[in-house]
């Protein structure tokens, strides 16, 4: 199998682990180049993070990116090594 394939297999094993515990948040490698979001959306995970790192509420995170509170609990919880930081 090459390299492809394998990182395809991987990623659909992190997404199932994602959708047992948590089916707000999708990753999918045809959305935002397979990069966790909120799932409906197209808002990284990072984004939202990066949104309470800096100091947002999580109601102008709501407001901003249309998404719920729960949406941000949720990327909150997700383990930190699915997510990238924002550039």
């Amino acid at each position: 199998m090459g390299r492809e394939g394998k990182q395809e297999l991987e990623t659909a094993a992190v997404s199932k682990q994602i959708r047992a515990g948590n089916d707000r948040i999708l990753i999918d490698p045809a959305i935002q180049h397979g990069k966790p979001v909120i799932r409906g959306t197209r808002v990284p995970v990072a984004r939202i993070l990066g949104g309470l790192a800096s100091g947002m509420t999580v109601e102008k995170i709501c407001r901003e990116y249309d998404v719920s509170a729960e949406d941000v609990r949720a990327a909150v919880r997700l383990p930190p090594d699915l997510c990238e930081t924002e550039s």
